[in-house]
């Protein structure tokens, strides 16, 4: 699927075995482990500098095979300690093994509010124990060391502002719980979620348990681009009318997404540009080519290049950093860094090592992303592009220019769905139908919202800002219109992971075997895919012949499903369209392949206080 000459899959090589190790010992509890894969490590490091070191007395050009093994087992096992160090519960000092009363956290994200609580992530600093004097009067706290990071919910009343900032320090009592696993398949599993992120415990406070420290120590970048943020947001709300519109600037531009509605978000995911609200490789992409128009005049000269250099890698390393340093972000601010050095030191940038460095830097710094969906299907859409693209582009010449520019739109828009297609239905459980046409759609409008949004927050150029709303406005009725279409999308698409993986292994074979006219490798494609049928068959089948009950665990309500073959009575005093229903009801539904869906009231569907 990717060249096989030998430079172009250097890091490659090196970024799948590492991958697979960070896979295979992610789910690894065991702290011994990590001394066994220091001893792995050291062994095979050593033999491999032992032959590099004696390399034509023992001949080792004879034995190149057995060498390439040792190395890929190296980063295997590489990989599988960087999970495992990563890992905060393996550590002995981890709050939730150290005896407290207290707590020291630090604030380690912006603070998001939502129905009322207000939600962040806290590194753990130290742990109190309270220790009475020989009289047993006088109270002494005693400090120990801690570490950890902690999910934290505030309850706070709506009309009462939550007083707290990123890097700023806590007192909180030792009133943590570990993350419950959820009660049905269907849901959202929230603990997983979070272990991604290295958390596993999280802790439920009122306004009045926690003490603010004086000081703010968290990273001053990082705190003055959060600051800066917030004044550009302040700055959008004070030029824009409508809040939706507003949500939508922020999450385009600045990548702020806390406010952005759920109706939003569901017309962006039913039309397939869900993307264009990440802000990803697209939107530094855009900042790049006007920077490198601007500063067109310095190209004449190896020194002006040079300077050019150095005034574009700041400004979109800072734009990262002000977006949050999302994924999505760094691998494209990484990677265009890497090939801008290639460019300007005029060596050869190939797309694949650059992919793959990014991807390896990434996970060397934080092992976990290799589970985070945004940054799978962040490089599963650059190697789609990377790969297909041309491809699909050089299969239908078109002479005329304008035509052919669409149709390279049209290419770059397959290419990366067909690469993110597995992930998208194993993950969204849904596809959408019309991808290319909505893609096509805001094709323009997203690249002048990004300029306009830009330029909006310059001061002196507020006067454009109702053009910039009349954009927004105008792009999401054009997506709502999409999404309104007959079969806009298939939704309801339940698959497992033998299934999802099957899917991805058919995608596998069977593109190259298209692009390469490869008959042997389409008929192993062909067979995958039958065997993928076969499952898929067994499971309607199973589905039509199904009799069951299922009990629902949702806030404040009860509900009951009683599922005869793809028929289902539910018995709750939710509707369909209430966000409770679509939220625990409607997926396990799904998931059960129930097509006819009848709600009855229920005596226990008046809300608990």
């Amino acid at each position: 699927m990717f060249p096989s000459h030998q430079h172009a899959l250097t890091f490659m090589r090196i970024l799948i075995p590492y991958s697979a190790g960070i896979g295979f010992f992610y789910n690894f509890k065991f702290v011994s482990g990590i001394l066994v894969l220091i001893s792995f490590n050291l062994l095979l490091f050593i033999s491999l500098i032992v032959i590099n070191t004696y390399y034509k007395q023992c001949k080792a050009y004879r034995f190149k095979v057995l060498t390439g093994f040792l190395l890929q087992l190296l980063m295997f096992f590489f990989g599988g300690l960087s999970a495992m160090s990563y890992n905060q519960s393996l550590k002995s000092d981890y709050f939730a093994k150290v005896p407290s009363r207290y707590l020291k956290v630090q604030i380690n994200e912006e603070p998001q509010y939502k129905a009322g609580i207000w939600r962040f992530k806290a590194k753990v600093m130290l742990a109190y124990q309270i220790r009475a004097d020989s009289r047993g009067q006088e109270m002494q706290l005693l400090p120990r060391s801690a570490s950890g990071m902690i999910m934290l919910a505030i309850k706070t009343p709506v009309d009462i502002p939550l007083p707290l900032r990123y890097g700023e320090e806590l007192i909180i009592p030792s009133l943590f719980s570990e993350v419950k696993p959820p009660h049905l398949r269907s849901e959202f599993d929230f603990k997983s979620w979070l272990a991604t992120q290295n958390i596993y415990h999280q802790s439920f406070l009122n306004r009045d348990q926690y003490l603010k420290l004086a000081g703010n120590y968290g990273n001053p970048i990082r705190r003055f681009a959060l600051q800066l943020r917030q004044q550009q947001l302040m700055r959008y709300v004070q030029l824009i009318k409508n809040k939706e519109a507003v949500a939508l600037a922020s999450t385009l531009i600045l990548g702020y997404r806390a406010d952005l509605s759920q109706e939003i978000l569901n017309i962006y995911a039913k039309t397939g540009t869900i993307h264009a609200l990440s802000v990803s490789g697209m939107h530094v992409g855009l900042i790049y080519m006007v920077l490198n128009y601007l500063l067109g005049f310095l190209n004449y000269s190896k020194r002006g290049k040079l300077f050019k250099l150095i005034l574009i890698l700041p400004v979109i390393w800072f734009y990262a950093l002000l977006t949050g340093l999302s994924p999505s972000v760094l691998r494209a601010v990484l990677m265009l860094s890497v090939f801008l050095i290639a460019k300007s030191s005029s060596r050869p940038a190939n797309s694949y090592n650059i992919t793959a460095f990014s991807a390896f830097c990434l996970l060397l710094y934080n092992p976990f992303l290799l589970w985070d969906i945004g940054f799978q299907l962040s490089f599963l859409a650059v190697s789609g592009l990377v790969y297909l693209q041309p491809k699909i582009q050089q299969s239908w010449y078109i002479e005329n220019k304008w035509l052919n520019k669409l149709w390279g739109a049209v290419a770059m828009s397959l290419a990366a769905q067909l690469f993110t297609f597995p992930s998208s239905v194993y993950y969204f459980h849904q596809f959408p139908l019309y991808f290319l046409l909505s893609n096509l759609f805001i094709l323009i409008p997203i690249a002048l919202l990004m300029y306009l949004g830009i330029v909006v927050l310059f001061p002196g150029f507020g006067f454009l800002a109702p053009v910039f709303e009349w954009l927004i406005s105008f792009t999401n009725q054009g997506l709502q219109w999409i999404s309104g279409l007959p079969f806009s999308s298939l939704s309801g698409i339940w698959i497992d992971k033998a299934m999802y993986l099957l899917l991805c292994l058919t995608l596998t074979l069977l593109i190259p075997a298209i692009v390469h006219h490869q008959k042997r490798v389409l008929f192993a494609a062909l067979t995958t895919l039958l065997i993928l049928q076969s499952f898929l068959s067994y499971e309607q089948i199973m589905a039509y012949r199904q009799c069951r009950i299922i009990s629902f665990r949702i806030p404040r309500q009860q509900a009951v499903a009683y599922i005869f073959s793809n028929h289902a009575i539910v018995c709750t005093g939710l509707k369909r369209e209430d966000k409770d229903f679509v939220y625990f009801i409607q997926p396990a539904l799904d998931q059960h392949k129930v097509k006819s869906i009848k709600l009855i009231p229920s005596i226990f569907s008046a809300k608990n206080p």
